[in-house]
């Protein structure tokens, strides 16, 4: 078969993997000049490895990923450094990034919360019954079974900072899914993700994909004749299958013949945009080697994280600058997203101060800013009910976004699971 793909994300170029290993004439579109789709890195002139636009990591629990890394020949490229995540109590940073540290958190008191706290935790990865769980959202689950104090305390700011006004109304099934996926052991490539995804399409190329970078489609038809035509500001060309892995917002005015059902079930997802700023600094902001900062808005930070990407791989690799980002998810249309990179900082010193009390503004030598309208899939109670299906009513035509790898997360490890699973719908 003659497939076109719509988009180089993960998910775009683990189909294209499976697809053309199988025979077929694969061809991928990618609006932009380089693969990647949200985990796209940049290099500045002094740095020897790239930096993602936004942040990304693996787990050492990311099958999908390490598996196809390992198909790919790569598996010795992968890093997994110890890092240290902390978090906030009383002005004060405390490890979060283990059980036993959970455990002796302050924030949790101590007596009866405590234990509760435990047994939620091993009732959450011992269980197995995601869908009775996605019935009832966090807020109200976790109020009634780990305590109003703990989880005003520990889940709820992470809640709002992911969701904003949503954050009441995700389902349980969400929670359960990110103790059951990730690990305390995070996971990098050698170069930074972007040498990963290059590689990646060196491989696709290999096995005869043809990657068009810099190409936008504007429209993808059903045409009588059993084709599906692709329209490109070039023109049209003809195809026996598409699959498009973009956003669903893109895929519901790419495709103007999708019957109203599935239209419909499209633009009832809703999902989170993501802004964040990366600065190079000359100084390391967490002289405790602290790498992420879980970020509680309602003690006055005005994002959700900060990571310090350099300690967590050495700074060596970007000319001994230390590589810090601020990143938050806000609905599309909040003020950051119409703020410089400049602006950003300005607003975001304080916060960098309350990390590193000798922080000043001339440490930064230079910053960069990244936002996407679509970067947080937003799950809903019953959400399993409403997922549109990868193989579309319009014969040839399917969609593989992570709006759909519920109740997963979003994340590459998904992506590369949701891309394969719709290679393999696509070759019957």
């Amino acid at each position: 078969m003659k497939i076109a793909i719509i988009g180089a994300g993960y998910a775009g170029m683990s189909a294209a993997y499976d697809l053309a290993k199988a025979g077929h004439e694969i061809t991928i579109y990618e609006a932009e000049d380089s693969a990647g789709g949200l985990a796209r890195g940049f290099k500045d002139p002094k740095w020897d490895w790239t930096v993602d636009r936004f942040y990304h990591h693996w787990f050492a629990s990311d099958d999908h990923m390490l598996g196809i890394i390992e198909e790919l020949g790569l598996s010795d490229k992968v890093l997994f450094p110890r890092p240290y995540t902390v978090l906030m109590h009383d002005e004060k940073w405390y490890p979060f990034d283990s059980i036993k540290e959970a455990l002796l958190f302050p924030g949790l008191g101590w007596g009866v919360d405590k234990l509760r706290f435990g047994l939620v935790g091993l009732y959450l990865r011992l269980t197995k019954n995601w869908q009775d769980l996605e019935k009832v959202t966090v807020d109200a689950w976790m109020r009634k079974w780990v305590g109003k104090r703990v989880y005003e305390q520990m889940w709820e700011p992470m809640l709002i900072g992911k969701f904003g006004k949503y954050h009441k109304d995700v389902p349980m099934s969400w929670f359960w899914a990110r103790i059951h996926a990730r690990t305390t052991k995070l996971g990098t490539f050698v170069g930074g993700f972007q040498a990963f995804a290059d590689s990646f399409v060196e491989k696709l190329r290999g096995l005869g994909v043809e990657v068009r970078f810099s190409v936008r489609i504007t429209k993808i038809v059903r045409k009588p004749a059993q084709k599906v035509s692709v329209f490109g500001e070039a023109g049209a060309e003809e195809y026996d299958k598409v699959l498009v892995t973009t956003s669903p917002s893109v895929m519901s005015y790419l495709v103007p013949d999708l019957p109203e059902d599935y239209l419909g079930a499209l633009k009832k997802l809703k999902h989170m945009g993501a802004v964040v700023l990366v600065a190079a600094l000359k100084h390391q902001l967490s002289e405790d080697n602290y790498y992420w900062f879980n970020l509680p808005k309602k003690d006055g930070f005005p994002f959700l994280a900060l990571v310090e990407h350099t300690n967590y791989v050495d700074p060596a690799h970007f000319g001994g600058e230390h590589i810090v980002y601020a990143g938050d998810y806000l609905e599309p249309g909040h003020a950051n997203f119409y703020m410089s990179a400049e602006e950003l900082m300005d607003r975001f010193a304080e916060s960098f101060a309350r990390i590193n009390p000798k922080f000043e503004r001339d440490w930064v030598r230079k910053v960069w800013a990244f936002k996407a309208d679509y970067a947080q899939p937003v799950p809903l109670v019953g959400h399993s009910q409403n997922i549109p299906a990868i193989e579309t009513p319009v014969e040839g035509i399917y969609f593989a976004s992570m709006s759909q790898v519920y109740p997963w997360d979003r994340g590459t490890n998904f992506a590369v699971e949701i891309g394969r699973r719709a290679a393999r719908l696509m070759m019957g």
